[in-house]
């Protein structure tokens, strides 16, 4: 009786992992409106961050030619946080479809 058991725990275990689990992007109400939403918010936020590029790397270089470091070093901090929110809001898509297609296959 004890080996059954373990042959039923087996075919149990067995069929558990032939179940494929997805998320349903359609089970939530308006995830269409909410794409859309997302989608401006990202394009909103990479115009501001190309706008501050702009501006940090022209700040940064009359800082320097005048001879202002402190300014400087502020307006290259600048600079980077721009680079790194452009960084982040662009990868953001790429790393949940990345995510979204290696769940499947744990």
């Amino acid at each position: 009786m004890a080996h059954l058991t373990g042959v039923v725990i087996l075919i149990a275990s067995h069929a558990l992992l032939a179940t494929s689990v997805y998320p349903n992007f359609n089970g939530v109400g308006g995830a269409g409106q909410l794409k859309t939403v997302i989608g401006a918010l990202m394009t909103i936020v990479l115009i501001v961050a190309v706008l501050m590029m702009i501006v940090c790397a022209a700040t940064w270089a009359v800082a320097s030619a005048h001879g202002n470091y402190q300014t400087a070093a502020k307006a290259r901090t600048g600079l980077l946080v721009a680079v790194g929110a452009a960084a982040l809001d662009g990868g953001g898509i790429a790393w949940i479809n990345f995510l979204l297609g290696v769940g499947p296959t744990l």
